[in-house]
């Protein structure tokens, strides 16, 4: 697929050394998905002339500005890694350059869901994400950790306020307080679509 916004894919290069491979790297994932041009050697099995839609999920304002130079929808992973997220947003969508998988910005946001019958029973379920995060900080990895009754038993005060941050963008209690959660901060973001993730240890639950 033909692909336009060259110059300010360079200057964002430029300015982010860190990435500087990832600009090229989804211009040619796009070239590869496109229709087959003549005399191109490498050619994707199954994709080439799929146009397959591409996102940039990030969680920094670099994926939000590469996403805007590139006229491709946003997503933040905001569901473990918020800080930036209004930012990122205002950032993509005052940047953003039409291309032609896109005419306008369309942003996905990351949140966690744990939703349960009572807000006791849900605050239990969310002690699973808790814990993992807490660990992760930890250094120790590992499988979904079943809940538990006290989580200020488990971690530290300075681990909770880490954690608690990280998990900022989480809607737990039953559905009516999770509805008029989300409701609100999809009238923060003006999200177009929502990425929901929910860490609940007991398949049960998690499906229910």
């Amino acid at each position: 697929a033909r692909v336009t916004n060259y110059p300010t894919v360079r200057a964002l290069r430029r300015d982010m050394r860190s990435a500087d491979t990832f600009p090229d790297d989804v211009l040619e994932l796009q070239r590869l998905l496109g229709p087959l041009q003549p005399g191109q050697v490498v050619q994707a099995v199954p994709g080439t002339g799929l146009n397959v839609p591409i996102w940039i999920l990030g969680s920094s304002l670099y994926g939000a500005q590469l996403a805007a130079a590139l006229g491709l929808p946003y997503a933040s992973a905001s569901h473990f890694a918020p800080d930036e997220l209004d930012a990122a947003l205002e950032l993509y969508r005052a940047q953003f350059r039409p291309s032609q998988q896109l005419a306008a910005p369309f942003a996905m946001v990351g949140v966690n869901a744990v939703v349960a019958p009572t807000d006791a029973q849900a605050r239990r379920l969310f002690t699973t994400m808790q814990q993992g995060f807490t660990n992760l900080l930890r250094g120790a990895r590992g499988l979904l950790q079943p809940p538990i009754d006290d989580i200020a038993a488990f971690w530290t005060p300075g681990e909770a306020a880490h954690v608690s941050r990280m998990l900022s963008c989480s809607f737990v209690g039953p559905p009516a307080t999770v509805r008029e959660q989300m409701t609100k901060f999809l009238a923060r973001t003006r999200a177009d679509e929502l990425i929901v993730a929910g860490g609940i240890f007991d398949q049960t639950a998690r499906l229910k």
